[in-house]
């Protein structure tokens, strides 16, 4: 049942960008909520920023979604935000908070998926959030699923696939073996059918003065990496 509050024309803005991807700018989104909030009649009292933060984390887990639950607490009814990605890590990660916030009586405003906007207050603007919601994962999970392919590929025929893995160099775009590093890893092969814990390991190795792939030095979980590809 939802609250029996009255509800509000306040709404927050949310605009993400992470690092190394061609994303729309803060400032962009920023002007697309505003004009959004203004067509539809919303008094937009604040817009939170996130920058460098990866959209598998769940909004109640970044560091301003704590900000946003503050917001709908105190009386704001609208939550506004250019994409569904800019939110949510997943379809259920975002049905789930929708759901709650419908309870509540707040409602989701998606100013463009597809060039359409998107309302959650409406039944139609729930029902398509959960169409969309579950293409957006389906995509998610088909992509996903032909780089697991690629790279099967590449490993099963020994082409060089995102980094080199320890034990191997490249030589153009294939993998060639490295002596040194295939006798390291035979030697944590060893230590381990002995009983070897995987810490005792990397000190073990660490204290030899071996060095990892990227020169650092080693961990248990490292070490436990290349043990279970050996």
């Amino acid at each position: 049942m939802k609250a029996m509050a009255k509800r509000t024309n306040k709404a927050v803005g949310y605009v993400r960008v992470s690092t190394g991807k061609q994303d729309l700018s803060m400032e962009a989104q920023e002007e697309r909520l505003r004009a959004y909030c203004a067509h539809a009649g919303l008094d937009l009292v604040e817009i939170i920023r996130e920058r460098a933060i990866s959209g598998k984390i769940k909004l109640a887990k970044r560091p301003e979604g704590s900000r946003i639950a503050k917001l709908t607490t105190a009386g704001v009814h609208h939550v506004v935000t250019l994409k569904l990605d800019r939110l949510f890590r997943s379809a259920s990660d975002a049905l789930n908070v929708v759901e709650t916030w419908d309870e509540s009586g707040i409602s989701l405003h998606l100013v463009d998926m597809g060039g359409q906007s998107i309302n959650t207050g409406s039944s139609m603007g729930k029902m398509m959030l959960t169409m969309l919601a579950g293409f957006a994962e389906f995509e998610r999970n088909a992509i996903s699923d032909r780089t697991t392919a690629a790279i099967g590929h590449l490993r099963k025929h020994g082409n060089v696939y995102n980094h080199t893995p320890y034990g191997f160099r490249a030589d153009g775009d294939t993998l060639v073996e490295d002596r040194t590093e295939q006798a390291v890893i035979t030697d944590i092969r060893e230590w381990r059918e002995a009983g070897m814990s995987y810490h005792k390991i990397a000190a073990h190795l660490n204290g030899r003065g071996v060095a990892t792939k990227a020169g650092g030095t080693w961990g248990a979980q490292t070490v436990y990496k290349i043990a279970a590809r050996a």
